[in-house]
Parts: C-alpha cells; sequence; structure tokens
C-alpha cells in the first residue's frame, strides 16, 4: 500500500508562482504567456484538472494569457469527439483562451522546414532501421547506444529521402527523420531520438495533406516558440525530455526562447489517471462510458454533480510541488463537500422505503407542513410537505431488536420526524418471510413542527416523505472503481476493479419539490448526502447520481447497525 499525503502550501505560493514572479521581477519576460496542450485522443481527467488550473492561473495572476493548443500529431488516435469535450471541459471549469485556440497542426509546414533546416545543417538523418533493431540499438541506462548504419548518410541523400518521405513514396514505418545528437548520451532521448515518422492517415484537420507527422518531442518546443510562450510547464514525466527540448530550441530559428517547467502530477487513491487504462474502462466496458459518474475525467465528475468550483478548491488545497506524493481522495470529497454545503438546497428522499403508518392520525386527511429550504440560509425560503397518515421512512432508520446506542425507530422507541411530529412504534407488519414490511406508529398532535409542550426530549430525527405525493425516483449510488488505494500496485490495475462501484435503486422515493429536477442540479438529500440529477433523468421520474456522502454518526450507526 502507498502511503498518503495531505500537502499544504500558503494559498496562491509554489515553485512555479515563485519563478514567475522571479521573471517578471528581473524583467526577463515583458508578459506572461502559458499553454495547456492537451493531446485530442481521450478526454481530460482530475490530473488535467490541476494542469489547466495551473496554467491558466498563473496567467490570470500576472495580467497574461494561456494559450489551448491541441497537440494533434497522431492522426491514428484522434477524434472530434475528444477536441470538442476538452473544450468543453476547459470552459466548465472556468476558464477560457479567448482568441488563443490553436493546433500543433497550425505549424505543420513551419515544423517540417524546420525538420530540413536540421537535415542541411547535418543535425538530422533519414534512418531505415527497422523499429525493433532501432529499439536496441538504443542502449539501456547503463550501455551506450550504437549509431545506425544510415547515421553518415550525407546531407544531399537525407534531404532527398526527407523531401520523398513526405511525397507519400514509402509506406508506414519505412523510414524515419532522427535527430543527430550523441548515442552515448547519459539521457536516453538525446540518443538520436526520431522526429518524423511515416503515417498514412488522414487528419482530422489537415486531411490528407500530410503523410508524415512530427512527433510530439519535435512539435512541442517549436510550437511553444512559435506561440511565444514563456513558461512551458509540465508534469515531471517530461523532465527528461527538457535536455531535447533545449537542444532543438537551440539549434533552430525560432522567434522566441521559452523555458520548461515541470511539477508533480496528481496522484490520487483509490484512481488510475493514466489514459491507457481509462480507455480500457471504457473500450472493455467496465464503465458506462467517458462520462460515467465513477470515472475521474471531467465529463464523469461533472455529471455526477461535482461543481466546478469544487474542482479548482481541491487543486489548491493539494498544491504545486516537485516532490512525488498521493492525495487521499478524502481530499477531494471534502472540497466538494465544503462547495455544496453552502448553496445546495435541503430536500427529503427516502432511499429505501418502509411503509410506515400513523394509527391515530385520521383517515383521508392530509396537512402542509412549512420546510426550510437550507438551515444557514433564511433567504432561500421555505417549501410546503405534505403530511399523512401514511409515510415511507429509511429503512436502515428502524431495527426491530437495536443495539445499545441506536436512537432511531424500534418498538417503544419515540423519534421526531423532520418538520413534523413526535411519533412512537407500536407495532411491526412481516411478510410470509418473516421481514418487517411496515410499521404501526402514533403521533402527538401537540408535537407539530417537532416541538413537545412538555419538554421532553428524543434523541432522534428521521426524514420521511408522504405516500400521498411522493416521486418514484431512480438513485444511483457510486462508491471507489478500485477496491484498493493503490490499484495496479501488484499488476494489472483492472484486477482491483471494485465490483461494488455502483448500487441503483429503482424504488426510490422523493419529495414532489425533485420531481422535475434539472440535470446536473445539485441538492442535499438530508442525512444521506449531496446528489444531482442525472441526463437520463425523464418527465416525473427523477434519476439522481450520489456526488458525495455526508460525514455524520447516523452514517457511522448505520453502517455499525
Amino acid at each position: 500500500m502507498v502511503d498518503t499525503v495531505t500537502p499544504a502550501v500558503e494559498p496562491g505560493r509554489d515553485f512555479i508562482r515563485d519563478i514567475v514572479q522571479a521573471d517578471v521581477d528581473a524583467g526577463r519576460v515583458q508578459g506572461v504567456v502559458t499553454r495547456f496542450p492537451p493531446e485530442p485522443n481521450g478526454f481530460l481527467h482530475l490530473g488535467h484538472a490541476k494542469s489547466i488550473c495551473l496554467n491558466f492561473g498563473v496567467a490570470q495572476e500576472f495580467g497574461g494569457r494561456c494559450h489551448l493548443r491541441f497537440d494533434d500529431t497522431n492522426p491514428t488516435k484522434e477524434e472530434q469527439l475528444f477536441i470538442d469535450s476538452i473544450q468543453q471541459d476547459v470552459r466548465w471549469l472556468g476558464f477560457d483562451w479567448g482568441l488563443h485556440l490553436y493546433h500543433a497542426s497550425d505549424y505543420f509546414e513551419q515544423l517540417y522546414e524546420w525538420a530540413e533546416h536540421l537535415v542541411r545543417a547535418g543535425k538530422a538523418y533519414v534512418d531505415d532501421t527497422p523499429p525493433d533493431q532501432m529499439r536496441q540499438q538504443r542502449g539501456t541506462l547503463t550501455e551506450p547506444g550504437q549509431n545506425s548504419r544510415f547515421r553518415t548518410r550525407t546531407v544531399e541523400e537525407n534531404l532527398d529521402l526527407f523531401r520523398r518521405m513526405r511525397a507519400g513514396e514509402f509506406p508506414n514505418g519505412a523510414r524515419v527523420l532522427r535527430a543527430k545528437i550523441d548515442m552515448a548520451s547519459g539521457n536516453m532521448n538525446l540518443r538520436d531520438p526520431v522526429l518524423y515518422r511515416i503515417l498514412h492517415a488522414t487528419h482530422p484537420r489537415t486531411g490528407d495533406a500530410w503523410c508524415i507527422y512530427p512527433t510530439y518531442d519535435f512539435a512541442h518546443g517549436q510550437s511553444d516558440a512559435i506561440e511565444h510562450i514563456t513558461h512551458s510547464i509540465c508534469t515531471l514525466e517530461f523532465e527528461d525530455h527538457r535536455p531535447l527540448y533545449d537542444w532543438l530550441i537551440e539549434n533552430l530559428p525560432v522567434p522566441s526562447r521559452p523555458r520548461q517547467y515541470e511539477f508533480a502530477r496528481l496522484n490520487i487513491t483509490y484512481t488510475v489517471l493514466s489514459k491507457r487504462h481509462l480507455t480500457r474502462l471504457v473500450t472493455e466496458k467496465h464503465v458506462r462510458g467517458w462520462d460515467d459518474p465513477r470515472m475521474p475525467t471531467l465529463a464523469g465528475v461533472r455529471r455526477r454533480g461535482v461543481p466546478p468550483a469544487a474542482l479548482r478548491e481541491f487543486v489548491r488545497r493539494v498544491g504545486v510541488a516537485r516532490a512525488y506524493s498521493v492525495v487521499d481522495v478524502a481530499m477531494l470529497d471534502s472540497a466538494i463537500r465544503d462547495t455544496l454545503n453552502p448553496s445546495a438546497l435541503r430536500r427529503m428522499a427516502v432511499l429505501r422505503p418502509l411503509k410506515l403508518v400513523i394509527e391515530n392520525y385520521p383517515e383521508g386527511q392530509t396537512e402542509t407542513l412549512e420546510a426550510q429550504n437550507h438551515p444557514d440560509n433564511p433567504d432561500a425560503g421555505a417549501r410546503p410537505v405534505t403530511f399523512s397518515r401514511e409515510l415511507y421512512v429509511e429503512r436502515d432508520d428502524f431495527m426491530e431488536n437495536p443495539p445499545k446506542k441506536f436512537f432511531r425507530l424500534s418498538p417503544g422507541k419515540e423519534v421526531r420526524l423532520r418538520y413534523g411530529y413526535f411519533i412512537t412504534c407500536q407495532s411491526v407488519v412481516k411478510n410470509d418471510a418473516g421481514d418487517v414490511v411496515e410499521l404501526r406508529c402514533t403521533y402527538d398532535p401537540a408535537s407539530r413542527g417537532g416541538n413537545s409542550p412538555d419538554g421532553r426530549k428524543v434523541q432522534a430525527t428521521i426524514h420521511w416523505v408522504s405516500a400521498a405525493d411522493a416521486v418514484q425516483a431512480e438513485v444511483r449510488l457510486y462508491s471507489h472503481l478500485f477496491n484498493r488505494p493503490d490499484p495496479g500496485a501488484d499488476g494489472d490495475a483492472l484486477a482491483d476493479l471494485n465490483p461494488d462501484s455502483l448500487e441503483v435503486l429503482t424504488d426510490a422515493l422523493v419529495e414532489p419539490a425533485l420531481r422535475d429536477a434539472k440535470p446536473g442540479e445539485a441538492v442535499q438529500f438530508e442525512r444521506t448526502g449531496y446528489f444531482a440529477a442525472d441526463p437520463d433523468s425523464q418527465p416525473h421520474r427523477p434519476v439522481f447520481n450520489r456526488t458525495v456522502g455526508l460525514r455524520d454518526t447516523w452514517a457511522k450507526v448505520a453502517t455499525k447497525a
């Protein structure tokens, strides 16, 4: 099991911001320009949220700008679906790039010209070595690589072959363009890295205009230079790529000299953020799609009902550091609760209904009670709730033979109905299998509003809905997608999937105020948790996703009971 930490940082201060501040103070930059450069081959996830908040946040704080640039250099994996979703996610998170939307494909012609510049300078060559043999020739961390036999080709031959590669004369994998740096370098990324490969594939933006495409390492730094990026901020796995980033900048006639800085990527317990694993979860149908509320994608957490402000607050609490760490998922849950608590309206919902009949309440009579929409916000007002002889309460709120410290309903026990009356359980009705299917109770007519005129106390307040107007709803309860905090630590992460990550309750009952809840609308089901209406909702048949549970003693007692 991995060790977890809960980073604590001074708000708005971290080593990246210190670097930017020093550059501004020293006059090394005239304006701060950052960029967020996603690959359009998947949906954004929580790790991307950290990068988005950092890049856009730094630009905003220093009066600069942040570009959104799609690294669309591999047409075999890119889809318009991903391009559209990425733009939606960035905007949903609260940021906007204005006029500064770019694509690496915008620069394909310039990148090609710079590749020819390296060839003419004798710093790049066309290599015909088969991929498997090329990998062997790269050497290891302890052994130097071997020069390719094609490394000594003349400038003229390399230019001719590279231009013929562009013209489409050769099949996929037949040749690549490599930088000529140092096959004995201690940094594997400097051992003559590939700059261009042949891909006969239709590009979403350029169509069939190209059949050779630059690698990420070649396109990334040069795109930064074209856009005059001042601070190219990326995660630590690119630290070993920085010498290549700098080498290319130094050896090409680029219009600016950006600098790359690395920070630790986000790691969260019970969560995988590997794009490969997330893609497998979708393609192997372990989840319902990229926006499944169990997924750590921004589309998934949005559908679960997480507000963007909660993610921004989570990222702020995590902070920015260089040291590897794993954040406890409870930190994310806490940020979600703290964000939803001041604004989410309160409603009553019974997830596992148990019928309750008040025997001394007149048959056919109903009355209207007043329920607060928010206990700490009087301006939120109140709503009417119907009270009647027949109600439904949570099955977990009753025990026929309760243990000590179980203060809710049991035979002979008196409790308070939220906004209603004091009731006492007198007897139970069971089915042929011996299961309790109905509670028979009495109420104190003098305790309307939950107050007793004689001052007696009760130890529990439970929620309820009236059988007269309750609305049937589907409620989806989500748990961790993985059943261990470090998925894959012993092998394949998908072997650690939690088979109970989703429980669907089809017979839940909610109060009428939730009948036509709008998708994404967040509410607190009293004593249960925060929920949001799902897009699957139908007229008068709402569907709710649990966003996050409540931290309360009732939940702990219910679990123990």
